[in-house]
């Protein structure tokens, strides 16, 4: 029978002639400290868990969405756990990790994708709300400026009533926003800048050019020209779209990309977070390079981790990654799906 400990030998001998990422060692750094790394080569990171801790008074829900604006300052939108004496749902640090505000009582129970763009001279954030089922857009401080709810203007919803839950946007070079209706109907929406329904990308179903679940998506730059790509998340795979609405390619690896939620693009490299315990990087063609913090051998049962306690989590692995972006300075930020939440930085040394 095959130990823990052989196995793990294995994996570091296998890791040595490819290029995905093995799983997370201990090191010492230089003051002769333990700290904890996941990742080999170009791709290596220290794992800090619980790196943005809550504000006096507030107790994280599950921590959803991420956001970094131009001046560094860093987004996390999070549900609000039901013990906490605070109400406001999206807390804002600046880029070394000291709280700098709170705002957003109104998404309490309903904050989940985040993202932010600036447009002309000023930055704004979008907000999705599965509680209320609606996308809103926001100043940095949190005035609304416009609201997308219920889209009466598509025909498949106009035609008879069916579920609206938006779980995140992307942004198109002319302005558009793509809201995919992730925990609805499983359909990816193109609205204008000013949030009105322009048309529909596909259509909810588990073949190619068909969406179950699009948890996530991205406009891509990488290429000689942007695609959307689409986090297909129930269908385990990635989807790719022409801006225009145009099906490209269907990506699908269960063994390196399970449950992909998100997206965020640094140079040539895209950060994916996977809610099956890891976070991934992917090259231009979409190919893992990097399984980063990936908690499979111990997770097992994932949902049966998510009622553990920090004491239970295991150090360096990941349970359940839900958000991610590339800092500005190039470490990594990955927010879990938890009820007690976790923030952890993937600081990057390598």
């Amino acid at each position: 029978m095959q130990t823990r400990r052989s196995f793990l030998t294995q994996i570091a001998a296998t890791a040595a002639v490819t290029t995905v990422a093995a799983p997370f060692i201990r090191a010492q750094t230089k003051t002769g400290s333990a700290s904890l790394i996941t990742g080999t080569g170009a791709h290596t990171y220290e794992v800090i868990h619980d790196w943005l801790a809550e504000p006096q008074g507030l107790v994280w829900g599950d921590t959803h969405g991420l956001a970094q604006d131009s001046q560094g300052l860093i987004y996390v939108a999070h549900t609000v756990h039901a013990t906490s004496m605070r109400p406001e749902s999206v807390i804002v640090y600046d880029a070394k990790g000291k709280f700098v505000r709170a705002f957003g009582e109104e998404f309490r129970s309903g904050a989940h994708g985040l993202g932010v763009r600036k447009e002309g001279r000023n930055e704004f954030l979008y907000h999705c709300d599965t509680a209320r089922c609606k996308v809103v857009k926001t100043t940095l401080t949190g005035e609304v400026v416009w609201t997308a709810g219920y889209p009466m203007a598509n025909p498949a919803y106009n035609a008879k009533p069916v579920r609206f839950i938006p779980t995140n946007v992307a942004f198109a070079p002319n302005g558009e926003v793509f809201i995919g209706d992730g925990y609805g109907s499983s359909r990816m929406l193109r609205y204008s800048i000013d949030g009105k329904f322009i048309n529909e990308v596909s259509q909810p179903g588990k073949g190619d050019q068909e969406l179950s679940g699009p948890h996530g998506q991205y406009v891509d730059p990488r290429g000689k020209e942007p695609v959307l790509v689409i986090a297909d998340r129930t269908n385990r795979r990635l989807q790719t779209y022409t801006l225009g609405g145009q099906h490209l390619r269907t990506i699908k690896d269960d063994t390196k990309l399970r449950e992909p939620c998100h997206f965020d693009v640094r140079g040539d490299l895209m950060v994916c977070p996977d809610l099956d315990s890891q976070v991934c990087l992917l090259d231009k063609d979409y190919k893992v390079v990097a399984q980063l913090g990936d908690g499979i051998e111990e997770n097992g049962k994932r949902g049966s981790r998510r009622g553990q306690s920090r004491a239970e989590f295991t150090p360096g692995k990941f349970i359940t990654p839900h958000g991610a972006i590339f800092l500005n300075n190039g470490d990594i930020l990955v927010a879990e799906w938890l009820p007690i939440g976790r923030i952890t930085l993937l600081r990057k040394i390598a």
